[in-house]
């Protein structure tokens, strides 16, 4: 009775907890950087009044190197964390097994601060001892703070920094492939690039619990300064 009762509960309860963290964030990384770095730079080539045909050349030839470089470092970023984790947890396996007294004494302690008292805790400290799996998996949660990563997480990471650089990067770079003049197409993509760093801004505020008009103001004035710097530092050696 207890068990459908139980059962009855966590079925008519619906979490409403974001847990997409990680994926959102390689795509803000992957998309901010991605609208930054190309509307600086044909910003910049639009200073030194090069044409549109060049500054979409260059432009795509820096989307397609970030993409790369940025997925590779998600790639890299995401394995450094996964060794990590299995170093940690080749660790704390051989402590358990060296210095189990030791270990169960940290327990107690964890335990300790979530204001339990020792007659309280004592037979979860126990329960655990007899269940070398479930002790190892806590330690590492409470303890160390470390979650088991996904195997596949590397290279979901890489691709998803890729593709949102590539998106990002588009945007700026699009009036330039249909308007022959680069300071009428450098107009354009200022309007076109605030508007995408403004929306995602305010989206991404939203995923992140931010507020997202201060977000949307914070992330667009990010790029206007970039691409403002990139182009008078073009404008100062022209001169």
């Amino acid at each position: 009775m207890a068990e459908t009762t139980k059962e009855k509960l966590l079925n008519n309860h619906t979490e409403k907890h974001f847990t997409s963290g990680a994926i959102v964030r390689d795509v803000i990384i992957g998309v901010s950087d991605g609208l930054t770095v190309p509307f600086a730079l044909a910003a910049g080539l639009s200073g030194a009044n090069v044409g549109s045909s060049i500054i979409v050349t260059a432009g795509l030839a820096e989307v397609a190197a970030g993409a790369i470089s940025m997925g590779l470092g998600g790639y890299l970023a995401a394995k450094s964390e996964e060794d990590h984790y299995h170093r940690e947890l080749k660790r704390e396996q051989e402590e358990i097994i060296n210095v189990p007294d030791t270990e169960a004494a940290e327990i107690e302690e964890i335990l300790a601060q979530y204001d339990l008292q020792p007659h309280e805790y004592a037979p979860m400290v126990n329960a655990l001892r007899k269940k070398p799996q479930a002790w190892l998996d806590f330690m590492m949660k409470f303890e160390l703070g470390l979650e088991k990563p996904d195997p596949r997480r590397a290279l979901e990471s890489a691709f998803t920094i890729a593709f949102a650089y590539i998106l990002g990067g588009l945007v700026p770079l699009c009036p330039y492939m249909f308007i022959p003049d680069a300071m009428k197409a450098m107009l354009t993509s200022v309007g076109v690039t605030l508007i995408a760093l403004l929306f995602f801004g305010f989206v991404k505020g939203h995923f992140t619990g931010n507020r997202p008009f201060r977000s949307a103001f914070e992330t667009a004035l990010i790029g206007t300064i970039a691409s403002a710097a990139a182009y008078g530092i073009a404008k100062l050696v022209q001169a």
